[in-house]
């Protein structure tokens, strides 16, 4: 299983950057330092169908750093929520698919999110009404860690703490960078684990891009009975792409000739291969 969550990270990279390809740009990084976390999600843990995206008993995931939509969009086409041929579309006049998720148009996103610090209070809010309901769904919510220095993202820490909503699993995307610069040039958030403990959550660290570290800590939630779980991934942003990697300059940033033919290779993609989805 190990093995094929790692291939299918393989695949949904190459998703991500052949579909921010046809849309003529996006966040690639952004979108690369999530693909072990979403394919041990999407193939592992959630209870989706995406014969019934709106089932009412389903767990739900929220992707909080929405401006990664195009990996979400991707992992849900792997999954079948869509033809993956839609990915063709993104970002272009009429498409469902656009910047950011939008939970009306496209099957399988249970939150609109972009605006960063909002997805992760909706999730808090699910998983509270999941207990008011004595529902058994679990609610994913995956945070960038730049997103992590909103104020409301500790509001909702708080809250979700004394609920005790033991169905609410956060993912923080712990790469160290935030748009064009390195995290702790901007608003540190060290020590992260700490903090979430004093805000009552029960706290695992995990190798983000080892699908079965990750799987490992998802298996154990919740963490401690009657406190919200935190998992704090550390990735690397643009894991995947040599150049891209730790680089702050390619947060929305489209590869020049010569670049590309260096991405291609990284992700074992040839220029035929870019032609179709």
């Amino acid at each position: 299983m190990t093995n094929e969550l790692a291939q299918r990270a393989q695949e949904l990279r190459q998703l991500i950057f052949k579909t921010i390809y046809w849309a003529g740009g996006g966040h690639i990084p952004s979108s690369l330092s999530i693909a072990e976390i979403l394919v041990v999600l999407y193939f592992r843990f959630l209870r989706v169908d995406p014969q019934d995206p709106h089932a009412q008993d389903r767990d739900r995931f929220i992707l909080s750093k929405g401006h990664a939509g195009v990996a979400l969009f991707s992992v849900l086409a792997m999954k079948g929520f869509f033809d993956r041929k839609l990915l063709a579309s993104a970002c272009h006049l009429g498409s469902p698919l656009g910047g950011h998720p939008d939970m009306v148009k496209v099957p399988g996103v249970d939150a609109s999110t972009g605006s960063l610090g909002h997805g992760f209070p909706y999730g808090a809010g699910i998983a509270f009404a999941g207990k008011q309901d004595q529902k058994d769904y679990k609610v994913y919510c995956l945070l960038g860690d730049g997103e992590c220095q909103e104020g409301s993202v500790w509001e909702a820490a708080i809250f979700a703490a004394q609920h005790k909503l033991d169905n609410l699993v956060a993912i923080t995307d712990y790469n160290k960078l935030q748009a064009i610069d390195f995290l702790d040039n901007v608003g540190s958030l060290s020590p992260l684990a700490d903090k979430w403990k004093a805000f009552g959550w029960e706290v695992v660290e995990v190798n983000g891009h080892d699908t079965e570290d990750i799987s490992c800590a998802l298996k154990k939630v919740p963490f401690k009975k009657g406190k919200p779980s935190m998992v704090i991934a550390h990735t690397v942003k643009g894991k995947g792409i040599s150049f891209m990697e730790n680089a702050p300059i390619w947060h929305y940033r489209m590869p020049n000739t010569e670049e590309l033919k260096i991405a291609l290779k990284d992700l074992q993609l040839s220029e035929e291969d870019l032609k179709s989805l």
